[in-house]
C-alpha cells in the first residue's frame, strides 16, 4: 500500500478528514492523495500558498511572523497546518514550507524544510533531512509529510473517541508508515 493510500485508510478508519497547505511542494501532496481512488471520503481539499502573503491572507499565518522570520520557519509551518485545518473544516491539517532551490530563501539554505501536522490533540513540526536537486527535495518533502501524518494518525484514537473522552492518548503503535 502506498503511503498516501495508508494515510487515507487511517483517516477513514478513524472517521477523520484532512486538509493540506503547501508551499514548496506546490500541490504534490494533494496530488499524491487524490491519486488514490476514494480519497474524497476523507480529503477535504488543499491550498497552495506559494506566495508569502497568501500564507497570511488564506491560512491566517501571523504577518509579523512572516516579516520577522520569513516563510521558511517551523512556526509558519505550524500556523499553516492549523489554518488550513480551520479554513477547510477538517480534523487534521498538514503543511509544507521550505527551500527547494536552486537559491537560498530568507537566509535559509536549499534543503531547509518544515512539515507540520495539526489535529484535535495539538500539533507537531518536523524538519526532515532532504537533499538533492529541486525535484528530489520536493519529492522528499511529500514523503516526509505523508509519514508524519501516518505516524500521527497511528498514535491517535478515532475522532469519535477523542470527542467522547477527556482522557489523553496513551500511545499507539510506533510503526513507521510503510514506504511505497
Amino acid at each position: 500500500m502506498s503511503p498516501a493510500a495508508e494515510v487515507l485508510a487511517l483517516l477513514e478508519e478513524r472517521g477523520a478528514t484532512l486538509a493540506v497547505a503547501e508551499s514548496l511542494t506546490g500541490g504534490l501532496v494533494a496530488a499524491e492523495l487524490t491519486g488514490v481512488p476514494g480519497a474524497s471520503r476523507s480529503f477535504r481539499g488543499s491550498v497552495t500558498a506559494y506566495a508569502t502573503d497568501v500564507k497570511a491572507s488564506l491560512l491566517g499565518v501571523e504577518p509579523g511572523l512572516l516579516r520577522g522570520r520569513g516563510a521558511v520557519d517551523p512556526d509558519v509551518a505550524e500556523q499553516m497546518a492549523r489554518g488550513v485545518r480551520s479554513a477547510l473544516s477538517a480534523n487534521y491539517g498538514i503543511a509544507t514550507t521550505g527551500v527547494a532551490g536552486p537559491d537560498p530563501q530568507d537566509g535559509k539554505p536549499v534543503g531547509t524544510v518544515y512539515v507540520a501536522v495539526a489535529g484535535p490533540r495539538g500539533s507537531a513540526v518536523v524538519s526532515p533531512v532532504v537533499a538533492g536537486d529541486r525535484a528530489a527535495i520536493r519529492r522528499g518533502t511529500v514523503e516526509a509529510a505523508l509519514a508524519l501524518l501516518c505516524e500521527t494518525l497511528r498514535a491517535e484514537p478515532s475522532i469519535s473517541a477523542i470527542r467522547g473522552s477527556g482522557a489523553r492518548n496513551s500511545g499507539g503503535t510506533s510503526d513507521v508508515c510503510s514506504p511505497e
